[in-house]
């Protein structure tokens, strides 16, 4: 019965996922961009309750993880927007919410979700931890890849020349790579099949104004 129950509760918060990403991709793509836009921070919020609920966070482990991953991203974005160092010269648009000196809230809660439900994805592998690392990092970068070439025109951030730069992509895959390591060393586990699909979600978002 607990089982049961279990995925219920699962197959119910991966539908409010696709629901939630679908009715914005359809309403954006019908011409209310802004009305949409300006409801990102909501989507996200949704997303992390249900996160924290299924995945979930639930014990010392995964919490130390998930604050670490917080104010690591965090801290490296700082040092961006800031010192133009580690990911190139850009700023933050209004598009993500309440900012810590210039820095959005939900950029490093973000960093935090896409480890856990990266990690978890590769989890469906027999890999060793090494190539589960490498691969996982490489997920989370595809996801930014796609995210970038959105993120001026949803006034999520803007680079410098309108394009991010290599080290962009290099300094992500870095940091990355060291908190996905961090998930390997805690071994942590969460629910696959909903980080499967809330990350496919988000990928078929971007993926989908990249190339309409």
């Amino acid at each position: 019965m607990l089982e049961a129950i279990s995925k219920n509760k699962v197959i119910i918060a991966i539908g409010i996922v696709w629901l939630f990403h679908i009715s914005a991709l359809i309403g954006i793509a019908s011409g209310a961009l802004e009305w949409f836009i300006q409801k990102t921070p909501l989507n996200l919020m949704v997303s992390l309750l249900l996160f924290l609920f299924i995945y979930p966070i639930n014990n010392i482990s995964k919490i130390l993880a998930f604050a670490l991953f917080f104010f690591g991203g965090m801290f490296a974005e700082w040092l961006g927007v800031h010192y133009g160092i580690l990911f190139g010269d850009y700023v933050y648009g209004n598009n993500l919410g309440p900012k810590l000196d210039g820095v959005p809230y939900l950029i490093g809660i973000y960093w935090a979700l896409l480890t856990f439900i990266t990690a978890s994805i590769l989890d469906y592998t027999q890999l060793k931890a090494i190539p589960k690392i490498i691969m996982a990092a490489a997920l989370m970068v595809l996801l930014d890849y796609f995210m970038e070439h959105n993120a001026p025109v949803f006034d999520f951030w803007r680079f410098e020349g309108g394009t991010a730069p290599l080290e962009n992509y290099t300094t992500w895959f870095t940091l990355a790579l060291v908190f996905q390591a961090v998930v390997r060393v805690l071994k942590i586990k969460g629910n696959k099949p909903f980080s499967t699909h809330l990350y496919l979600a988000q990928l078929v978002f971007f993926a989908f104004f990249l190339y309409s």
